[in-house]
């Protein structure tokens, strides 16, 4: 029998079964309790206005910064700019769920105040005093940009509406320059929260009043009736759970309440309570709900019964062959199923045997070939690093001997020319040599950091010095920007310099005459790990995106190589192609990562290229806040 069969003909027969069963139950035998069906719906309720309160909550937030980062807005709030904030704010506050927004600068001043009834606004001009608002006074004293939304259920003086209310600290240059309160009308809220959880609602103050319902008519008498002691209100608010199984009659009509804790986020605003007719269901004897227990149980004895039996028919070889290749997965090629069946999971288990007989034999044709590339890789670093070594010596004879016959030429122009001709060129040999021996000390991990407490700053400058003639000459500005701002870090200034010697004499390389040279720092500590980003970007040819990977892999050249300069710091000057493999395994020496961003390669409209090494910091700690006098 096949395994289709196997499978399908016993649960055709029990899905048959359990059809005419289910019919059954489903015309005859669905009971339930009024009090369980009303509380699960009261429960079901409660979670809904609890999770609307929560998206009102997103949607304030999403509002809320949309219009802080409006261009000018933090500084017009800063500045306590009310006729800039006024233009600004105004249009914001036409459309979506946001009826009141008032600004409060860093000073507590109530900048701004905007109430929106329909699509009239209304300019408030007094001091309401939201600037010591308890969802306000915590941003005035913290100062910090980063601190989370607070919230509040609070009347308007102005108009005497409720509004549930949202304030966030305003930040743009992650500065704190005031804070922002956005709010919605409840009285434009409950209904439509009454849509979503099909139940009425019920909002009540810190003394158990209710402030507001969807109930009756919403006047002051009905609130009145739906009141509730202070107690019971201290007790619904400690309690974690929603409290149900209160009657009250509204209107001639009998309800039954449930409470519960308004919570969003860390912040108890109040107490809700969801409200359903008393005649939402309809009770049936308690005799049908045994029976429907009795009918449930023999029915899922049957199912599990015929499930083991089907189970036992297909999982015990999907179980060999399970284990067969997680064996094989862990290393163990000579694993095989021995599965014989005669139906498809037999033909799987023999496929898969003749898969990993095919395998095994390309695995040790794999593994052969990998070690010749080990060795051959082997031979190949031990040959740059006896190379390099043995081209040290002669070079620093030759530069010794240049720069003797530089000071005993002085009277000699002409052969002193010649003599520094030899320097210059010894000297950059010398720096290939060093270059191979780095490389050498990074493939091999043997590279040694002598890390200090340092700042770029005077890294950066040094090497400006070592470059400064190749700008004079190549007419390229340079600009450095927020490096001297950057705080210390546990680094080897040496590697870092070389870092940095590579990355420039790549921008100045790539850069043509009369281009554009910059270096920024910035400190990034934010959702990330704290850590420094230092930026050397160009106006030279660019990128090709399918090369970024690769510029990194040493002996790397960009273009064509016969057509280079011979001039390290020349238009598209040669070099050994090991500049940027030196820099990146320095910066992973360090935990650091670098990267590089470009629009492409194009060496007409030269769009340039931006290279960012990230490096570990420790944290900023906060300032000291001044003690007022």
């Amino acid at each position: 029998m096949s395994i289709r069969l196997k499978v399908a003909l016993p649960f055709v027969l029990l899905t048959v079964v359990v059809f005419v069963i289910g019919v059954f139950v489903v015309t005859r035998l669905v009971t339930g309790t009024l009090t369980e069906r009303l509380t699960n719906q009261l429960l079901e309720s409660g979670r809904v206005v609890s999770d609307s309160f929560v998206r009102q909550e997103g949607l304030h937030v999403n509002e809320a910064l949309r219009i802080v980062y409006t261009t000018g807005f933090a500084e017009a709030v800063l500045n306590e700019d009310r006729e800039t904030l006024l233009r600004l704010v105004e249009p914001a506050l036409g459309g979506g769920t946001i009826e009141n927004i008032i600004l409060i600068s860093p000073q507590g001043t109530e900048v701004l105040h905007l109430i929106r009834n329909g699509t009239d606004i209304q300019r408030v001009e007094l001091d309401t005093g939201a600037g010591q608002s308890p969802i306000v006074i915590p941003f005035l004293r913290s100062q910090n940009p980063q601190d989370p939304p607070r919230r509040a259920l609070g009347g308007n003086l102005v108009n005497d509406e409720l509004y549930y209310y949202t304030s966030l600290p305003i930040s743009v240059d992650g500065e704190f320059d005031g804070v922002i309160i956005v709010g919605t009308s409840i009285r434009g809220l409950l209904p439509i929260f009454k849509q979503g959880a099909l139940a009425d609602i019920i909002l009540y103050g810190s003394n158990g009043q209710a402030l507001a319902t969807t109930l009756g008519s919403a006047d002051e008498e009905t609130l009145a009736t739906l009141d509730i002691p202070e107690d019971q209100y201290t007790e619904i608010i400690s309690n974690k759970e929603q409290v149900t199984g209160a009657n009250i009659e509204v209107a001639g009509r009998s309800y039954t309440i449930g409470y519960a804790p308004l919570q969003i986020g860390n912040d108890r605003l109040g107490v809700f309570s969801v409200a359903l007719p008393s005649d939402f269901v309809v009770q049936f004897g308690a005799d049908n709900r045994v029976t429907y227990a009795i009918v449930f149980t023999i029915l899922m004895l049957i199912v599990i019964a015929i499930g083991f039996f089907v189970s036992r028919l297909i999982i015990v070889p999907l179980y060999s062959l399970v284990s067969t290749s997680q064996a094989i997965a862990g290393g163990d090629l000579n694993r095989r199923t021995g599965l014989r069946t005669g139906d498809e999971i037999g033909t799987l288990a023999s496929t898969f045997d003749d898969m990993t007989s095919k395998l095994q034999e390309r695995t040790i044709e794999l593994e052969k070939t990998n070690e010749t590339l080990k060795k051959i890789d082997k031979t190949k670093n031990n040959f740059i690093q006896i190379s390099a070594h043995e081209l040290r010596t002669p070079l620093t004879l030759i530069m010794g001997y240049s720069q003797m016959l530089e000071q005993d030429l002085k009277e000699n122009p002409e052969m002193q020319k010649l003599a520094q001709g030899i320097l210059e060129g010894s000297e950059r040999m010398a720096d290939v040599v060093d270059s191979m021996l780095d490389v050498s000390r990074i493939d091999n991990n043997a590279l040694i950091l002598r890390k200090t407490s340092i700042t770029l700053a005077p890294i950066i400058r040094k090497v400006q010095r070592n470059f400064q003639s190749a700008f004079d000459e190549r007419q390229i500005k340079f600009e450095v920007e927020g490096v001297e701002k950057l705080p210390a870090i546990a680094a080897d200034p040496d590697m870092l310099h070389k870092v940095f010697y590579h990355l420039m004499m790549n921008a100045i390389k790539y850069t043509p005459d009369g281009g554009d040279v910059k270096i920024e720092g910035k400190f990034i500590n934010g959702n990330e790990p704290p850590h420094l980003e230092v930026t050397v970007s160009d106006t030279g040819i660019g990128i090709d995106p399918n090369m970024k990977d690769l510029i990194f892999q040493k002996f790397h050249q960009t273009g064509e190589v016969l057509l280079h300069s011979s001039g390290k710091t020349k238009f598209k000057g040669g070099g050994p192609g090991l500049g940027l493999a030196i820099a990146r395994g320095i910066v992973l020496a360090h935990g650091g990562t670098i990267k590089v961003e470009s629009p492409g390669h194009d060496e007409v409209k030269f769009p340039g290229s931006k290279f960012i090494v990230s490096l570990p910091a420790p944290p900023k700690e906060p300032k000291e806040k001044e003690q007022d006098v």
